[in-house]
């Protein structure tokens, strides 16, 4: 958790919220200060944790792989961070958490699912107290609204699995390939402290841009 004072947001919350193979979580509120990247971050919908850990054990006795889904959320996000064009906020995000090993996909807020919906059922309305939902995932125009932002994140299963798969040798010679050792199932569990983090050091770098190019100076607008 990083503390930025009374303008600046107060925790970043993660979990793994999906396993393709039938387990999915949805969020839960975290202790404070919380160190547990896994365990206390998932509430399981259609499989226990024991359930989870016998599926991580099925794949390592096949020696397979599976992918996985996270999910990061920041909250009490502070007004005003990033550019509407060379440096929005939305696409620094999408940029460093692309660059974390094994991620395939990134999308906020509604990401993939806005290609379904309407622009009256996308769009965030707003009212005096407040917006009305969050399907931008906190940022309109490459800006910050100081709604939480939310970040989806795709894992690919690792290629490193004992299963024979088909290449070819330095001579261009069709060949099997086979990675022996320790290898995780799914990178997706470890992924999901280093997706925290990322987030956070993007959030703090715009944090320090906004507070040099305005030397702060306070918009008076409260977080949504």
């Amino acid at each position: 958790d990083i503390g930025l004072g009374k303008d600046g947001y107060e925790d970043i919350q993660k979990y793994q919220s999906s396993i393709t193979g039938g387990i999915s979580a949805s969020f839960v509120t975290l202790p404070n200060k919380s160190n547990d990247a896994f365990k206390l971050a998932l509430k399981v919908s259609s499989k226990s944790l024991e359930g989870n850990e016998s599926f991580m054990q099925d794949l390592i006795k096949e020696g397979n792989s599976i992918g996985a889904k996270v999910t990061v959320v920041a909250k009490n996000v502070p007004v005003g961070l990033g550019d509407p064009v060379f440096d929005k906020l939305d696409a620094d995000l999408a940029h460093s958490l692309m660059g974390i090993n094994a991620v395939k996909g990134v999308e906020l807020g509604s990401g993939f699912n806005s290609v379904e919906q309407k622009g009256t059922e996308n769009r965030d309305e707003l009212s005096p107290e407040g917006f009305f939902s969050n399907n931008s995932g906190g940022v309109l125009g490459g800006i910050s609204t100081g709604q939480s932002i939310t970040a989806n994140l795709a894992l690919k299963p690792t290629s490193s699995i004992r299963i024979p798969g088909r290449s070819i040798n330095l001579k261009g010679d069709a060949a099997d390939i086979v990675t022996t050792g320790r290898h995780d199932p799914c990178v997706g569990i470890r992924a999901v402290p280093i997706a925290e983090a990322m987030l956070a050091i993007t959030l703090m770098d715009h944090f320090l841009r906004h507070r040099a190019q305005n030397a702060d100076v306070s918009s008076g607008l409260e977080p949504i």
